[in-house]
């Protein structure tokens, strides 16, 4: 039996009113649940990433833990059938004249099944070899039915380019060839419940923006991506992914930790509308908050302005556009020479205080 450690919690008939809630007593906390007039409590901490049980929800027999949906059993603390291996400790509780009282010395141990940690979980360090570059492609297209796309081709005439002519290994990823769910919304839960890897990477295998993550985090030198304009903006794409980078850029906010040191990003941005200014802005702001470095001239845009309509027109001038071809052959040889100023150590990681972020970060356009 655990040693007595018997605190009085309230009164029942109060306590019953809410069938899952969330306590604390001397700075323990505890799930404390009632069904059917029956109360249990088991620990209120999840074994994932210590989310508030008490917070979540009843699926039957089982609290269900607010930020990643664990369920664990509300009597016995064990998890559900498959993983009863994780189980948090649970607490006896009694009723003494209609008073609530809960022993809060555990009358089981807190076990943890054994998960094999992610890929992308391990530590960021950059392999030797020569610069690497990526490019991301944000465009949306029926992938039956192809059509020629602005922003892709110039994208794809930059990582050429930067493979053939400027000795860079290369990966194009096109997001429209990968399967990944949207963001949802764990950050809106609690910061501490977006989490790296992403907390959708690590719940669902079929997930494939691990190859994103991957190629930005772990691979690249050089962060290439190309967006046409949508309505002023860039790709529903390109937001759908940016929205699950938030896990990358969190990692700054709740524990200091930047994952992406001495990597340049740049811009390709073309549409049969405008707004160009727009949203390369949001573009570089974004990119710049996850700790990327930037070229000088970090972008080359395309746009025939609000009023033109006929996109077949803007297709054939970019099609045969030297200009735009060079520009995109440009704009990756200024990132690579970027990249090669601070692999050579000759800028500093960004780093940040609990105040804020502050970037110590050399000039580099003066030494390229």
């Amino acid at each position: 039996m655990p040693p007595d450690n018997w605190h009085d919690i309230g009164a029942a008939d109060d306590l019953c009113r809410k069938p899952l809630q969330q306590i604390t007593i001397e700075r323990v906390k505890l799930a404390l649940s009632c069904v059917n007039g029956q109360f249990a409590a088991i620990s209120g901490v999840c074994n994932h990433v210590a989310g508030p049980l008490g917070d979540g929800r009843l699926d039957g027999e089982y609290v269900v833990c607010p930020w990643h949906n664990w369920k664990f059993h509300r009597s016995t603390g064990l998890g559900e059938p498959g993983y009863e291996e994780d189980a948090v400790p649970r607490h006896d509780v009694r009723i003494e004249n209609g008073r609530v009282l809960v022993n809060l010395t555990p009358s089981s141990p807190r076990t943890h099944k054994k998960h094999d940690p992610h890929p992308l979980a391990r530590p960021v360090k950059r392999a030797d070899g020569p610069i690497r570059v990526v490019g991301i492609s944000t465009t949306v297209m029926d992938a039956a039915n192809p059509r020629y796309s602005t922003s892709d081709a110039l994208l794809e005439y930059a990582v050429e380019h930067a493979r053939s002519q400027l000795a860079a290994e290369t990966q194009h990823i096109k997001l429209k060839d990968l399967s990944f769910r949207a963001c949802e919304g764990y950050y809106s839960k609690s910061a501490h419940a977006c989490t790296w890897p992403c907390s959708i990477t690590q719940m669902d295998a079929g997930d494939q923006l691990d190859r994103v993550y991957e190629a930005i985090v772990h691979w690249a030198d050089v962060i290439l991506v190309a967006t046409p304009i949508r309505w002023g903006s860039a790709s529903s794409l390109y937001y759908k992914m940016i929205e699950r980078m938030n896990c990358i850029q969190n990692q700054i906010t709740i524990s200091n930790k930047v994952l992406m040191h001495n990597k340049v990003a740049a811009f390709i941005i073309t549409g049969g509308q405008d707004n160009v200014q727009a949203v390369a802005g949001q573009m570089l702001g974004f990119f710049a908050e996850l700790g990327c470095h930037l070229p000088p001239f970090p972008y080359i845009a395309h746009s025939r302005g609000w009023s033109a309509e006929d996109m077949e027109r803007n297709i054939e001038y970019v099609a045969k556009s030297k200009e735009l071809r060079e520009g995109a052959a440009d704009l990756v040889a200024r990132a690579i020479d970027v990249a090669k100023v601070l692999l050579a150590g000759k800028a500093t990681d960004a780093r940040t205080t609990r105040g804020g972020r502050k970037a110590h970060q050399l000039d580099v356009r003066a030494q390229i």
